[in-house]
């Protein structure tokens, strides 16, 4: 059967080291929208655009993803995570207490710092239940605040993949977790989601590089019409998510 994104897909076959299956794995498994982290729960504003006609059938809500995968998520949640990555490998305590704390500083609501911190302590969660973490790594993650980005990187950083492919990993899952949120808010069909996140799929890979550009100078999470929307959301009469 032809899949339509392949094409499009953001690894390079030509020049992209292929992953070993247990790696390959790893990551399919951390992108699934299935790991119990509640990322289904929330919507990082779009129901509020939504809301306020911003975002009202496939190709508004494509096109809004795509530009928060560009200016929020490459600029800075993606760009901090490779720089979490590096420093869980180096095993660098206070490089990332320091980029936790940038991660809490830029969240610019409450309840965009609550999905941090709620699914942040529920990826702490999980990797402790899965026995993959020692309990003097518990014992840091609670002292720097285990925000969302710096337990993924914990745990993207044990599968050994390459950087890239760990944001890519990464990206996708924000991808898949956002579309279902349009699906279920805007309404969209099955069909609309699937070209929507086609769109997003070929969107990732100049994202990833972008976010790999990105030094402590240049990160940054600017966002003021998302943080009004995610603000507003918090009173917002009807609505399904978190966020």
């Amino acid at each position: 059967m032809c899949m339509g994104p392949t094409a499009n897909m953001t690894i390079d076959a030509a020049t992209a080291a292929p992953l070993s299956t247990p790696v390959l794995l790893q990551l399919i498994w951390l992108a699934s929208p299935a790991l119990p982290i509640g990322g289904f729960s929330y919507s990082e504003g779009l129901e509020a655009a939504i809301d306020h006609g911003m975002v009202h059938d496939e190709h508004s809500a494509a096109e809004w993803l795509v530009d928060q995968l560009h200016l929020t998520q490459s600029r800075g949640d993606m760009a901090v995570l490779g720089q979490m990555i590096t420093a869980w490998k180096a095993r660098d305590e206070a490089r990332l207490e320091a980029l936790s704390q940038w991660v809490h500083a830029t969240r610019e609501s409450a309840e965009l710092r609550l999905q941090s911190e709620q699914m942040g302590r529920s990826m702490l969660e999980w990797l402790r239940n899965q026995n993959a973490i020692d309990d003097h790594t518990i014992a840091m993650c609670n002292r720097c605040v285990p925000t969302y980005p710096l337990m993924f990187a914990l745990a993207l950083s044990r599968t050994g993949a390459p950087l890239d492919q760990c944001l890519q990993a990464y990206a996708f899952g924000w991808a898949e977790n956002m579309v279902q949120a349009a699906i279920k808010s805007v309404p969209l069909g099955q069909n609309s989601g699937q070209r929507i996140l086609t769109k997003l799929a070929q969107h990732i890979a100049p994202a990833v590089s972008n976010a790999l550009q990105v030094t402590d100078d240049t990160r940054q999470a600017f966002s003021p019409m998302l943080a009004i929307l995610s603000a507003q959301h918090e009173t917002q009469y009807s609505r399904l998510f978190r966020s």
